[in-house]
């Protein structure tokens, strides 16, 4: 396969930017900094990534990416170019479990189970009131909003609509609100932020969609900011043995205030 080629559909973007991605000589690695390191098997690389960084970012600018070869380069010596591909993101304020894959087959294969929604996505959150029925589905039809890094829930004959749907059950109820665990079936952008807000539950700290609830660390720039939504396990299938692998993600120190007894 040759770096930018098409690779099944929309997901295929996502890798095909992997694909390409290259050491820039001119671009040095940071220090390399702590990288928790939540579960590692040939070619697979699950981290727990902190609120605030980016997943990917334009070079000079901090993300996930950059950090984690930084600590690859510092922990194996490696000079010159290697490969590492995302084959999934997680929005910056969000914290959690997140895959990567050191080379391209594994890439490739791990992309078709994004994109085949056989990856199991289960996320913790804590949403503002009393969320009624405990448990059931949310399902919605969501767009981008153009020119804003925003999503919006729109009418299901609206040209730009995606279907989304999730499912969760209320773990706790607190002062604060309650604390639910979701399974994604679907994967819109800001997916469970848009929803939950759209029945006046809005992720804590999640001002972008209307939460008026302080979370986490203050930040003299928002952008660094937590938000209480995390990427706590996630299940795949080891793209070279098929075996089933699910990783749990802890808690980031964000969310020990909310003083939640997790299981």
């Amino acid at each position: 396969m040759q770096p930018g080629s098409p690779i099944r559909r929309n997901l295929g973007v996502l890798v095909r930017m992997a694909l390409t991605m290259m050491y820039d000589p001119g671009q040095p690695d940071p220090v390399p900094p702590e990288l928790d390191v939540l579960y590692e098997e040939g070619p697979c690389l699950v981290v727990n990534k902190p609120p605030g960084v980016l997943t990917q970012a334009p070079p000079g600018i901090d993300s996930l990416e950059v950090r984690a070869r930084a600590f690859l380069r510092a922990r194996e010596s490696i000079e010159g170019n290697f490969y590492l591909a995302l084959p999934h993101r997680l929005d910056r304020p969000v914290s959690g479990a997140i895959l990567l894959a050191r080379h391209a087959r594994a890439a490739r294969r791990l992309a078709e189970q994004f994109e085949d929604r056989t990856v199991t996505k289960i996320y913790w959150a804590c949403v503002s009131g009393r969320v009624d029925p405990a448990e059931g589905v949310w399902e919605n039809h969501i767009r981008k909003i153009p020119d804003q890094a925003l999503a919006e829930i729109v009418p299901p004959d609206h040209p730009e609509s995606r279907p989304a749907r999730l499912t969760y059950r209320t773990l706790a109820q607190a002062a604060w609100g309650a604390w639910l665990e979701i399974r994604l079936d679907t994967g819109r952008m800001h997916q469970i932020r848009v929803q939950a807000a759209h029945r006046g539950h809005p992720i804590l700290g999640d001002a972008a969609y209307g939460s008026a609830v302080p979370f986490g660390p203050a930040h003299d720039d928002p952008r660094l900011g937590a938000i209480a939504l995390h990427a706590r396990w996630l299940t795949f299938a080891h793209p070279m043995t098929r075996q089933s692998i699910t990783v749990p993600a802890p808690l980031p120190d964000a969310w020990k205030p909310l003083g939640l007894t997790v299981p």
